[in-house]
């Protein structure tokens, strides 16, 4: 269970440095935008891909 951890964790690394590596600019505009929202805006976000995460892992598994 630990390398399948650590597997999930270094793919999602992979995939949060995507954007900022591609496209910089975009990526900094977006991340100013999303501090720009209310925190009940933020934690439904949060709580929205949680869900989907969760939602995943029942389909995967």
């Amino acid at each position: 269970m630990g390398n399948t951890l650590l597997t999930a964790l270094a793919l999602m690394l992979v995939i949060e440095g995507l954007l900022p590596f591609v496209a910089p600019a975009r990526w900094r505009e977006t991340f100013l935008q999303l501090a720009r929202l209310a925190d009940g805006q933020i934690r439904f976000i949060g709580l929205a891909s949680m869900l989907t995460g969760l939602l995943l892992l029942l389909l995967v598994s």
